[in-house]
Formats: structure tokens, C-alpha cells, sequence
């Protein structure tokens, strides 16, 4: 249509390699098309312009003359607006756009579409349409496959219906299985002390098997995701006795990838990276991951889309690309490490890989395999779109700097899709606390004043436990007493285990990328304790079926070893039980699970504990003080009326119901008084203060030399870049220190070797993790929530600076990868984006004057773009 109209149209998506994959594609249907990805430009001036939405970002903030001539933006998995880190780039974006310019919005995972189209409604005061539709071309057959088990259930069929005949079917398959995985488990736990995860025991015969399945029944290419990139690898390494292609599409392979990698010189084309994956390739097999070299990663979906790769290892990566359908799909695991914490994915990512099944045109219906006992992740809808809005100090100056001035700070946070959910809510939160005092005038009592003391009294003791406990478990106190057959109680946050028996106590590896001992501080020493805990039968020692919980009320549960890390042992008892020395026979551990339940029949006042003073002999004066003030709360509690009438448990549980319903009541009220806005500007408020202290803008708020530098960079942190750069640090280093000091900028995988670091990087380093604390401490200072270590952790990466350092001195790109573990395609992925960021870096320098530091960003820029870490995309 814009074409048609002779008006141009910008398309955005949220990955670099999908904007590449778009582009080659419109390419094909278009003749005028551009690409604009920080790594390339190509035709800038073409009537459409495919483009990540960081780039268009930064146009709206810089007034583009291109933006002016735009009749349409089109947003392509705009879902991405709810990723922490980048969803503000989104926000930002659609409320800086002008009003005649026409949007549309495109994702496969969003249910709270009509919500965020009033949003556009809101902003733009123009009609925003939601077209929405379930139909699927090719409609989805979900089926399970039980880990250690045989066959596959058909849970959900083609029209959606879930079935329960084959789900009970299912459930009956885990618990015969139950018996058989306990036969076959050691007694004795692992020595990393972890819980194994699905896929890792028998699961790779299990995948073995699934593949093998797929194929003789037709139902290839099948897709088989995973969600670690070695797993990817590891699995795709099982299928060694598989061969699912001809000598013809063997050959086809071979001309294709030899072709491929002819743009490269010829000691990049014997990196094991690359030699390792032709066989792979040419038996059918292959692995996609963000890990692996850009051109082996295009090669394989080149391949994929032709047909020639039959069974594909990806991370949930893949489901981001383009025209990439396979008839089947396989998750092997359903829990992912979202970066906080090892989870059950979500229906909307579920949704998202699931859609990859079924090719239009070619297959009757999709085939989804999984390995799983969660109904709602089959069934359920994707999680609706919540704003990530948050203030930036980038957004901040470069709303600052515009000329026009029609956008101010606090305009934006108005506008925002945070606020308008937050206004919207309000009937709602008004409802919500009517209803919550309702119940609360139920539970009035005569003799709260007893109970408020005697509630406190309880809460006091609770928390000098933790304080006293907190001091019991150090390793050097403690380990001498975790010795096997030791009960010991654990208490995982609102979750109470109970008393278990330690079987054995194993040391965690130092955390993973730990600077030298010169350049940060020591951390205490962690231990994982392997107990026997009575867990609900549901759970298991295997990860893949679910987290181990204690049983419900009433359940009769089994007991299993559970990796339990020392913090969460809150208490350790003086008794001591006698374990077998092989724990394999369930009826063994059953045993041990009576001798527990019959001690807390024989001592129903509570298991005797260790005494810190007297059994543990700790002589410490503030511990022996919270010891005394503990026994006299205990006194005090014994002796209270309600302890006595023996009707406390009752009466504490409504006293502590209501005390509940009240905060709950207070924090809506607050929630009401102090609007999301009034917060956004008390927060505008402390980092206008920070820009003012650090020199970016004056006592008026006007932007000086320091803040307009930091208007350039959006790739690293603003702040601290522009303080290296004023403060002289760079004026001293070359080329190559500067290329590998700034690497620490740019986000990157951890490694888990032991960072040294050459002596002309050391120096550079600790300048680095000054100029963060003293950053930090100003935030601080301003009343902004900043954690000082964890700041200066997070924005001093040293992972890679040798890495970079060597690489911009010439070493070939095999000598640095023996310098590191970490993927070869996450190192190339690195140096790009520190190339973008020493570009930004070098047009702050030449906005503010400074000539030598400009030659030396583009020197060292310079010396990062060779070789295969900027050999072109085979898109382009």
C-alpha cells in the first residue's frame, strides 16, 4: 500500500538477525528496500526501511528528516514491550511518533490486545483497530512423552479439546514409573549436589528415541527445543547413529556450506566451529543457538527452510525467525533459567515455539511433543502485556536536548502504557479494598489487646531466632555438626519443610567469572546440604517433573534427597539417627521418614535443638546477648494468658488473618495516594539531582558538554562511559586497551574460568570499578535505590577484555577463542556491538571537541573490523 501511495514505511523487529531475515525477504518481493541495524546500513533512502527499534529510537530522539516522510510504522512482535531491559525502546517509540503517522502492531502472544489498542487510542487520539484470530491453517495435535517412559498421549487434539481419558492415562504412566526411577537411584546424592534436570538422566535416550519415532512415522522435520545452548549441542551429538538424508542432499549440503563459508580466509574455515558441523549437517542434523557463529547459524536456516536439515536443536531463539515451519516439535524440558530463577515457561512462549508446528500448505496438522504434566501450559493463554516502563538517564538528557521541547520527562511518563494500566485499574483497586474491609469488620474481637502483645511477643522471638540462626550456620560453626544423620529443619521462604536427616554436605564452585582477589571483594564460601525430606509424592528427585514441595495435609508423601542450600537450614537439632548406608530401596527411606514422625511423637514440644552457648560452645558477646534476650521472651510467652488458656493457635491465626487483611488494605490506599506518576517524578526528581552533581546539566537544567556526550550512547552505561572519558582514563591507554575496556560495557555472557587479567588491563580495570562506585555512592547520595557493589559488579564485565585485547592486536580468531569458554557466536556478537558502541563513543567525543580521543575510538574500532567476526550475513 505504501508503494501503491509512493510513501515510505519503516518495519522494526526486535532482533538484528530477524531484521536481516525480513530484509532479504522484502528484498525478494520489493526492489527499494533498506537495512539499518547498527551493524549495517544498506540504502538508507529506500522507501521502505527495515530497521531494529533501538535504530528508529534514536531517530525520533535526533528529529530524523526520515521520519518526516514516514506515512507508516509497523511494529513486528511488539510483545517485546514487556522485556525488562528493552521494553521502554517500544514505549518510548510509539509515544514519540507523530500523530499522522499510521501504526500497526503485530504478535502471535498477546491477550490483552483491546487494552493496549485504547492505550494507542489514548496517545494518538486516532481509532486503533484490533484484528485477532485463533484459526490456525494447520491446526495442533499436543501430545506427552513420558521421561523414562514408552509412547506418546495425545493430550490436546486438533480442535483444542482437552482430553482427560489420555491425561489420566498419563498421570497413571508417572506413577508406575515412581517406583521403578527409585529402584534405580543411588542412595547417596551427587557430589554437585544438584537436582538432575529433565533430559540429563534418561532423558537422552528418551530424545534418541522420540527422534527415531518421528521419523519412522514420517513427521520430520521436527524441531526439538531446549533450553541451554550445550544441551542443544549435547542432544544433537546423541543422534550420531542417525543418517535421514540422501547422498544427493548430502551433496547438496556440501556445495551450499562450501559456498557459504568461502567468504571467509582460509584459517577461519578449519575453526572446529566449523569443521565439527558439516557432518552433522550432512546426515540431516543440525543446532541453532545464539551461541554459534553467525554464518553457521544463517547456513543452518538456510538449509532448514530448503528442507535438507530434517531434525533441527534450537534454542527458543529459533521461534523468532521467519518462515520457519516444521511439521513436529519436541521441547525437552519445559523449565527455563529466565535469569532469576529456573521456571516453568509461560503459555504466551509456549504458544510462541508450539506455533513453529505445522506447515500450511504441506502438512494435514502440526504435531507438538512435550514432556510434561502441566494442564494449564497446553490450554492456557499467553500472559497479557504488562508496561516495563522505567527512566533512563539516556531519555532523560536527550529529552533535554531536543530543540522543539514538546516532550518533556514527565510528558512521556504521563503518556505511558504504565500509567494508563495504572489508571485504569483504579475502579477496580477501589472495589478490591471495599470488599477487604468488609472482611475485616468480620473478625473484630473484644481482647485484641492480649492478642496484638502476645502476636508480638511471637514475631519478636521469630526474628531473634533468625538473627541467632543466622550465626549458627556460618561453615566454620556449622559444618562440624552437619554431619550424616543429623535432623535439621528447613524453611524455604513462606515454605516450611519441616525436620529432614542430613545425609551429606557438598562446597558450591566459586561463582562463575570471579575477578582476582585484587580486583574484588572476597565472598563468603556457600555449601549445599543433601537432606532426606518428606516431599508430596508428586514431586521427584528429577527436575523435568516438578520442583520437590512437602506433602499436603492429609498426603502420605515419600522421602527424597533435596539439595538444600546452608541459609535455608533454620535449625539444627541435638538428635541424631542412624541412616543405611544404601538409600536406593524406597522402603529405606521410608523408614527413616517413621523414625522422624515417631520423634515428634515423643517429643511434642518441639525436637531438642543445639544450644549455640552451651553445646556449640560459641562465646561471641552479641550472640550470648540475643541468646538471653531469646530465653526471656520465652519466659515472657509461657507466662502469658493466652499461652496458658491453651486457645492461642485459634485466636492468633484470626488476629493474624485480619493484622493481613490490613496491609493489604494500606497498600492499595497507598497504592491510591501516591500514583504511579507522583513516584516517576519523585524518581525524576533524585536523577535530575545525579546528572546535576556528575556535571551534565547545570542548576537550571540545561544540558552542558558532559550530558550532550552522553546523549550519543545508548549502548553501555551513559554515566560511567562519560566519566572514563572526562576524567582522563582514556587519555592514557592505546588503541587496544581502550577496545578492551570498553568491552566491560557491553552485556555478554559470564564465563566460569577464573578472570586474569593481563597487567596493561589491570590498571584500566580498577580506574573502571572507581569512577562505578563513585557513581554509585552519588545515586545513592540522591535517594535513588542503588545497591553499590552489585552497581559496579553489573557494570564492570571483564569476561572478554582479554579476548578483545588480543584480537585487536592481531591474533587470529582460533588463538582468542583458546582464551575463553564461551560460545564463539556470543564472542562475535560482543565485538559487534562494541564496535557500535566505540562508534557512539567516538561521536560523543567529536560532539564535544575532543580530537585525540575520536582518532583513537576509530583507530580501535578499526582494529576490531576483520576476519570472521564481521563476515557479511548471508541474508545480505
Amino acid at each position: 500500500m505504501a508503494f501503491r501511495d509512493k510513501q515510505r514505511v519503516i518495519y522494526t523487529s526486535p532482533l538484528k538477525a530477524l531484521s536481516n531475515q525480513k530484509y532479504r525477504e522484502l528484498s525478494q518481493e520489493f526492489t527499494d528496500v533498506g537495512l539499518m541495524t547498527g551493524d549495517v546500513t544498506l540504502q538508507p533512502n529506500a522507501t521502505c526501511l527495515v530497521m531494529t527499534t533501538e535504530i528508529l529510537r534514536a531517530m525520533l530522539y535526533r528529529g530524523s528528516e526520515v521520519i518526516k516522510e514516514v506515512a507508516w510504522v509497523i511494529f513486528d512482535e511488539i510483545h517485546y514491550m514487556k522485556d525488562r531491559e528493552r521494553g521502554v525502546v517500544w514505549e518510548e517509540s510509539i509515544i514519540f511518533l507523530p500523530p499522522a503517522i499510521k501504526m500497526v502492531f503485530l504478535s502471535a502472544t498477546m491477550s490483552n490486545a483491546t487494552e493496549f489498542a485504547e492505550w494507542i487510542c489514548s496517545l494518538h487520539k486516532q481509532p486503533c483497530h484490533v484484528v485477532y484470530t485463533d484459526f490456525r491453517p494447520t491446526p495442533l495435535q499436543h501430545y506427552v512423552f513420558p521421561i523414562g517412559g514408552s509412547g506418546l498421549y495425545l493430550v490436546v487434539d486438533e480442535n483444542g479439546q482437552f482430553r482427560e481419558d489420555n491425561f489420566g492415562k498419563l498421570q497413571d504412566s508417572f506413577s508406575k514409573q515412581n517406583n521403578q526411577l527409585d529402584g534405580r537411584k543411588g542412595g547417596a546424592p551427587k557430589a554437585s549436589g544438584r537436582i538432575a534436570k529433565g533430559g540429563s538422566a534418561s532423558g537422552n535416550s528418551d530424545i534418541y528415541r522420540i527422534v527415531k519415532m518421528i521419523m519412522e512415522r514420517k513427521f520430520q522435520p521436527v524441531i526439538i527445543f531446549s533450553f541451554s545452548r550445550r544441551e542443544c549441542e549435547h542432544h544433537a551429538m546423541s543422534m550420531s547413529k542417525l543418517d535421514f538424508n540422501t547422498e544427493d542432499e548430502k551433496e547438496c549440503i556440501e556445495q551450499v556450506f562450501n559456498n557459504a563459508i568461502s567468504c571467509l580466509v582460509e584459517e577461519d574455515r578449519s575453526l572446529p566451529a566449523i569443521e565439527l558441523m558439516l557432518p552433522l549437517l550432512k546426515r540431516g542434523i543440525a543446532v541453532h543457538h545464539s551461541g554459534l557463529l553467525p554464518i553457521i547459524k544463517e547456513l543452518v536456516e538456510l538449509l532448514f527452510q530448503e528442507g535438507l536439515v530434517k531434525a533441527l536443536f534450537a534454542t527458543e531463539t529459533f521461534a523468532m525467525g521467519l518462515n520457519m515451519p516444521a511439521k513436529t516439535v519436541v521441547f525437552t524440558s519445559v523449565k527455563k533459567w529466565d535469569g532469576d530463577t529456573n521456571r516453568y515457561i509461560g503459555s504466551g512462549e509456549y504458544i510462541q515455539m508450539s506455533g513453529r508446528a505445522g506447515r500450511r500448505g504441506k502438512d494435514e496438522r502440526g504435531i507438538c511433543v512435550i514432556m510434561i504434566d502441566e494442564k494449564d501450559m497446553v490450554l492456557g493463554k499467553p500472559a497479557p502485556l504488562v508496561s516495563t516502563f522505567r527512566l533512563s538517564y539516556y531519555s532523560i538528557l536527550n529529552l533535554m536536548s531536543r530543540v522543539e521541547g514538546q516532550f518533556t520527562a514527565e510528558h512521556v511518563i504521563r503518556n505511558s502504557f504504565h500509567q494508563f494500566q495504572y489508571e485504569k485499574a483504579l475502579p477496580e483497586i477501589v472495589q478490591k479494598i471495599t470488599r477487604l474491609e468488609d472482611e475485616a469488620t468480620l473478625l473484630d474481637s473484644s481482647g485484641e489487646t492480649d492478642l496484638a502483645e502476645y502476636h508480638k511477643l511471637g514475631l519478636d522471638i521469630s526474628e531473634l531466632e533468625k538473627k541467632i540462626m543466622s550465626e549458627m550456620i556460618r561453615p566454620e560453626r556449622a559444618l562440624l555438626y552437619l554431619v550424616p544423620g543429623r535432623l535439621v529443619k528447613v524453611r524455604d521462604g513462606s515454605t516450611d519443610w519441616g525436620w529432614g536427616v542430613v545425609v551429606n554436605v557438598v562446597k558450591k564452585p566459586p561463582a562463575s567469572g570471579t575477578l582476582p582477589p585484587a580486583l574484588s571483594a572476597s565472598r563468603s564460601n556457600s555449601y549445599i546440604v543433601d537432606t532426606l525430606l518428606h516431599c508430596s509424592s508428586s514431586s521427584n528427585e528429577n527436575g523435568s517433573r516438578s520442583k520437590p514441595c512437602p506433602p499436603r495435609p492429609g498426603e502420605k508423601g515419600e522421602m527424597h534427597v533435596v539439595p538444600v542450600p546452608l541459609p535455608l537450614v533454620s535449625g539444627l537439632s541435638s538428635v541424631r539417627i542412624n541412616i543405611p548406608p544404601d538409600l536406593r530401596p524406597p522402603e529405606a527411606r521410608q523408614n527413616i521418614l517413621f523414625a522422624v514422625q515417631e520423634l515428634g511423637k515423643r517429643y511434642p514440644q518441639g525436637l531438642p535443638k543445639l544450644h549455640p552457648i552451651n553445646d556449640m560452645g560459641i562465646q561471641e558477646p552479641e550472640l550470648v546477648d540475643l541468646v538471653h534476650k531469646l530465653e526471656d521472651l520465652e519466659q515472657k510467652q509461657c507466662s502469658h494468658r493466652l499461652h496458658k488458656s491453651g486457645q492461642s493457635e485459634q485466636e492468633l491465626s484470626w488476629y493474624q488473618r485480619k493484622a493481613d487483611l490490613n496491609s493489604e488494605i494500606q497498600q492499595l490506599k497507598s497504592k491510591m495516594r501516591d500514583s504511579q506518576l507522583q513516584k516517576f517524578r519523585d524518581e525524576l526528581r533524585n536523577r535530575s539531582r545525579v546528572l546535576k552533581m556528575l556535571g551534565h546539566i547545570d542548576a537550571d537544567g540545561v544540558l552542558q558538554l558532559k550530558g550532550r556526550a552522553a546523549c550519543l550512547i545508548d549502548t553501555g552505561d551513559e554515566l560511567l562511559i562519560t566519566e572514563l572519558m572526562f576524567n582522563g582514563t582514556f587519555n592514557d591507554l592505546d588503541h587496544h586497551q581502550i577496545a578492551s575496556l570498553a568491552s566491560c560495557f557491553v552485556p555478554c555472557d559470564k564465563s566460569s574460568e577464573q578472570i586474569r587479567l593481563r597487567n596493561e588491563l589491570s590498571g584500566p580495570m580498577m580506574q573502571l570499578q572507581e569512577a562505578a562506585r563513585k557513581i554509585a555512592e552519588v545515586q545513592r547520595e540522591c535517594k535513588l535505590e542503588v545497591n553499590v557493589e552489585e552497581y559496579v559488579e553489573s557494570t564492570c564485565r571483564p569476561y572478554l577484555m582479554d579476548v578483545i585485547y588480543c584480537w585487536s592486536r592481531g591474533a587470529t580468531f582460533a588463538e582468542v577463542m583458546e582464551m575463553t569458554d564461551i560460545f564463539e557466536g556470543s564472542v562475535i556478537r560482543l565485538a559487534r556491538r562494541l564496535d557500535e558502541f566505540l562508534n557512539q563513543l567516538r561521536a560523543a567525543a567529536e560532539a564535544v571537541g575532543e580530537v585525540n580521543l575520536e582518532k583513537k575510538f576509530e583507530k580501535a574500532s578499526e582494529s576490531l573490523r576483520r576476519g570472521i567476526m564481521f563476515s557479511n550475513s548471508l541474508y545480505l
